[in-house]
């Protein structure tokens, strides 16, 4: 588990759009986002990050960089981009399922054959430029996730009143 003001595990992905992406090279103003999905066969992400592609504005605006992560293959992460109206967010794959624990993040099995044999359930982390987690949304499934608002408007809170993080203790 990764706790609060400490470092979280550094992460390299490859991109759906070719690149790469490197959280030790990201510079926010205020704040890395880090969206953990569970891949192409979740209906929830889907919803999750089609609703934070309609909020990209409002994180950019907050000095917020941002990224979205599966344990998905590149053929089902590109899948994922031409299916979900997702397009404008940057999505990484092959994240590995023991990358994925050194998050804290939890592991289930396939259930179906559109699932792949092992994947990561959601995780959100709110990370500081300094690289220390600032907060975190860790879930056993693919049910009731933070709301985007809700997430912004934590963030001019924080900002605005330099609110510390919590719950490292």
């Amino acid at each position: 588990m990764v706790k609060p003001k400490t470092e979280v595990p550094d992460l390299k992905v490859a991109l759906t759009n070719g690149t790469n992406w490197n959280l030790k090279s990201q510079k926010s103003r205020t704040f890395t986002l880090i969206v953990f999905y569970r891949g192409l066969h979740c209906p929830k992400c889907k919803q999750q990050l089609e609703a934070l592609t309609k909020k990209l504005d409002g994180f950019i605006k907050r000095g917020v960089n941002l990224v979205a992560v599966s344990c998905d293959t590149e053929e089902r992460a590109k899948k994922t981009i031409e299916k979900w109206d997702i397009s404008e967010l940057p999505v990484g794959y092959k994240f590995s399922i023991d990358e994925a624990k050194k998050w804290g993040l939890y592991i289930s099995e396939s259930i179906s054959d559109k699932e792949p044999d092992q994947f990561s359930e959601p995780g959100l982390f709110l990370i500081r430029p300094d690289f220390t987690l600032y907060a975190s949304s860790v879930q056993t499934m693919p049910f009731a996730r933070p709301h985007w608002d809700d997430l912004l408007n934590a963030i001019d809170y924080i900002e605005k009143n330099d609110y510390p993080a919590r719950g490292s203790a």
